[in-house]
């Protein structure tokens, strides 16, 4: 059995990753940290965790095989960085190792990276695309939840080379995606019955989707104006969990079939590009319509819809997750089940909670 250590199990990410470890068949939770709960039972800071006998402690305890970090950036790292020297795996949920350059890191989180030395030894952990460098690593960036939505939407498209540079992603997301922490905006009498954009100068998660498109683009070394440019918009949505990401891309002219047959010839790329995949699925426009946030309510699957706009001769694409599983928590058990050489869907097979 592995022996699991969550710091900072108070989070959202981190209760869900206890949620999701406690039915694992080979990973046991044995040490928790909360830096403001330090000292209670996890039951009496979460009631529906009531099975785990733990106490939450100020640090982990010893004899860890396996870390998850769910601290916010910088701490993490700072709590993840003698862990990954010392030869601990490590998944990290934050966005301290996500961005492979420092000194784009320092722009967006507003300051120096606290363990610069271990960039390069960080796997983008977005297992469908990323596999075989998770399956080596040893320490893992979880990636952003409005990242994973929007390169799990246009990643064949993308390695296709079906698509032109000028990138649209439309997100929306339950306010959950926020976190714990206190803010006017996230009270139930502002949020509810209401949607609003945010961050329309620029969100942290957008060097990251254009880092990891550019990592996949078919024209890596062309000039500056056929390289991927992307505008990001997310919106806040009154529900608890979940994101629609709805991604918009030219069609490079010739790429694929004309008028309607382009339909067809889109959606069999990416069922072919997701053929093996356990927690993608390409939605059928035959049988299905597009789909909802809640077809993957407390499940680790994304849900991908391709489509045409024949006469705008546009791609557009729909996908949903729930931000908490597959956008954290889950992706994160996923990957740890890569590193260690477990089956991909163990402890993750569960399908959505519905209603």
């Amino acid at each position: 059995m592995i022996k699991v250590g969550v710091i900072n199990v108070t989070g959202y990410a981190g209760a869900e990753l206890a949620r999701l470890l406690h039915t694992h068949p080979e990973a046991e939770m044995v040490s928790v940290t909360g830096r403001s709960e330090a000292g209670k039972k996890l039951a009496a800071v979460f009631p529906h965790l009531a099975s785990y006998d733990l106490t939450i402690e100020p640090e982990l305890g010893g004899g860890v095989d396996f870390v998850f970090s769910a601290l916010p950036h910088a701490a993490s790292a700072e709590a993840c960085a003698p862990l990954v020297r010392a030869g601990i795996p490590v998944v990290d949920i934050s966005a301290d190792f996500r961005l492979n350059d420092a000194k784009v890191y320092a722009e967006w989180y507003g300051g120096e990276h606290p363990a610069p030395d271990l960039l390069s030894q960080a796997a983008y952990g977005l297992t469908e695309l990323n596999r075989e460098a998770v399956r080596g690593g040893k320490l893992i960036a979880n990636p952003g939840c409005f990242p994973e939505s929007a390169l799990l939407g246009l990643a064949p498209a993308i390695k296709a080379g079906i698509i032109g540079p000028d990138i649209i992603v439309d997100s929306k997301s339950g306010v959950s995606g926020a976190g714990r922490g206190l803010a006017l905006n996230l009270h139930f009498s502002e949020a509810a019955e209401s949607v609003s954009a945010y961050a329309l100068n620029g969100h942290r998660h957008l060097p990251e989707m254009v880092q990891e498109i550019a990592k996949m683009w078919p024209q890596a070394e062309a000039p500056d104006d056929v390289k991927p440019r992307v505008t990001f918009t997310p919106h806040l949505i009154p529900m608890t969990r979940g994101i629609l990401s709805t991604c918009y891309a030219p069609i490079v002219p010739g790429q694929l079939p004309s008028g309607v047959a382009s339909k067809q010839a889109v959606h069999d790329l990416y069922a072919e590009a997701y053929s093996g995949e356990s927690f993608v699925r390409v939605v059928d426009p035959s049988v299905e319509g597009p789909p909802s946030t809640k077809q993957t309510r407390g499940n680790n699957m994304c849900l991908v819809y391709p489509a045409v706009d024949v006469r705008a001769e546009r791609l557009v694409v729909v996908s949903v997750l729930d931000n908490l599983v597959k956008g954290a928590a889950g992706q994160a058990i996923q990957n740890m089940n890569v590193m260690l050489g477990l089956p991909e869907t163990m402890g993750l097979d569960a399908p959505a909670v519905y209603p």
